[in-house]
């Protein structure tokens, strides 16, 4: 009969709890009210044009690059930054369980036995003997406790943190992209790197022809001694380019490496045969501005860091108001062993408690301001975030534009300087034109082709940013 009577008790508590009112402001997704005045800066004729289709979510396999997109696989398995990244989500759901479990009873479970004897002259002797002699005392039983959440405390707890798992899984994703951004970052600078090594040979390898044509030309008397120097020195400030455009080469196989968790060197053997820089020709989607906050991890962090902040208003207005708490323990206890579990050693102890705060010196209202602030500072940060990335698409968008641009314009150049080379260089044979016109012409030619390089990477680096600033890639 008691046992019904507590059963009955905790379903009257669990009722009140689950029809009680939930305090605080219920979390709405802000509206984006600039999403209707922004669009993307229009495509230019003759370039890689964009439209609004889904965003490519596998935007590095679209290079066609098989180092590139086997090298994006590897980071995402490896990386550590995302293993750490990973860990934390772990441990954010472990306490969103931990935070959970406050919405169930909490039931002990307990066993003991000692030895003890009583003074002759101190307090009753439970045993009956007086203090005369020891006894033994066997005890087991049940214990359990149980907030009836009646103001919504524990649901806004769990509601905390639930957002604070969105935070973890958000800084996962945007560690991820990060890392595939990085990645595709860093191997189209190594290609760039290497194209401009192979363009400095090249010319180099031009200059010492050069050199020795003059060389011929001072013993036939043509040329002076000062024109061999121009050239010895001409040959010398071209291979003095060569050493930090390998070092540079080696530092990015190594950046590489660490991105995939790979000691020093590791993909030296993979990556240092020279490649083309990868290129990306077809219509780029860059999706709806609508669905930017969707995609970007940052905004989805900065909005589930405003659902924790609006929670947190609800928990600490329901400390306002009183708790109750239901426990209870059933056992049983006896002097010997052969009695424990009878019908009368039975014990039971069950009871509501109430705390209600009388007085707390403005604590309580300092709590509730603080999260009313705290929710506020986060809604700015949300709308901060949301037009930083807006900012940062179209940024990208004309960075990706001007880079095809200029890259037209320097394949002109070098196709002029390359005609150039050719003519001064039959005009010095022919005597017609001394060599400091050759040094001019190479010069031009060197400095036009390493910009090429240059640009033909940053139109590729640019892309790989407008990709980033769209948010997508680790969807996949």
């Amino acid at each position: 009969m008691n046992s019904t009577f507590m059963a009955r008790a905790v379903a009257c508590f669990s009722v009140l709890s689950l029809s009680g009112c939930v305090m605080g402001p219920d979390f709405q997704v802000p509206d984006n009210p600039l999403a209707s005045r922004w669009a993307p800066t229009p495509s230019e004729a003759g370039h890689s044009a964009t439209n609004e289709s889904a965003v490519d979510v596998r935007w590095w396999d679209s290079f066609a690059d098989a180092q590139l997109s086997a090298l994006v696989r590897e980071a995402q398995t490896r990386n550590f930054d995302l293993q750490l990244a990973a860990s934390r989500l772990e441990q954010s759901r472990a306490m969103r369980r931990q935070v959970a479990a406050e919405e169930l009873p909490a039931v002990d479970g307990a066993a003991g036995y000692s030895r003890s004897r009583n003074s002759q002259r101190g307090l009753s002797d439970p045993s009956g003997n007086s203090g005369k002699q020891a006894y033994n005392l066997w005890s087991g039983g049940l214990g359990f406790s149980w907030e009836a959440d009646l103001w919504g405390r524990v649901k806004r707890s769990v509601e905390v943190a639930d957002a604070s798992v969105q935070m973890a899984e958000e800084d996962r994703h945007a560690v991820q992209l990060l890392v595939i951004v990085q990645t595709a970052q860093d191997y189209i600078e190594l290609r760039s790197t290497q194209q401009g090594l192979a363009v400095v040979e090249q010319n180099l390898h031009i200059a010492r022809r050069s050199l020795e044509l003059t060389r011929l030309q001072l013993k036939e008397g043509v040329a002076t001694d000062l024109e061999v120097s121009e050239a010895a020195a001409q040959v010398a400030e071209i291979q003095a380019r060569l050493a930090p455009l390998q070092q540079h080469s080696a530092q990015l196989i190594n950046a590489l490496s660490l991105l995939v968790a790979r000691e020093p060197r590791a993909l030296q053997q993979l990556l240092s045969a020279p490649a083309a820089v990868p290129a990306y020709t077809a219509i780029v989607p860059i999706g709806l501005p609508s669905e930017l906050a969707q995609r970007r991890p940052d905004i989805r962090l900065a909005q589930a860091r405003l659902h924790a902040a609006t929670a947190s208003m609800g928990m600490a207005e329901a400390d306002f108001y009183p708790r109750i708490t239901l426990s209870g323990n059933l056992g049983f206890q006896a002097l010997q062993l052969s009695d424990l579990g009878s019908w009368g050693s039975r014990s039971f102890a069950f009871g509501p408690g109430v705390s209600v705060p009388l007085f707390e010196g403005g604590r309580l209202q300092g709590a509730l301001q603080l999260q009313e602030g705290r929710q506020q500072e986060a809604g700015i940060g949300y709308q901060k975030t949301v037009l930083r990335a807006w900012h940062e698409v179209d940024d990208s968008l004309v960075a990706y534009q001007a880079s095809q641009r200029r890259r037209d314009s320097l394949q002109q150049a070098v196709e002029h300087n390359q005609r150039a080379l050719n003519s001064v260089h039959q005009q010095y044979a022919q005597g017609t034109v001394d060599f400091l016109n050759v040094l001019t012409v190479q010069n031009a030619l060197l400095a036009n082709q390493a910009a090429l390089v240059d640009s033909t990477a940053q139109v590729s680096l640019s892309l790989v940013g407008l990709y980033g600033a769209l948010g997508g890639g680790w969807q996949g």
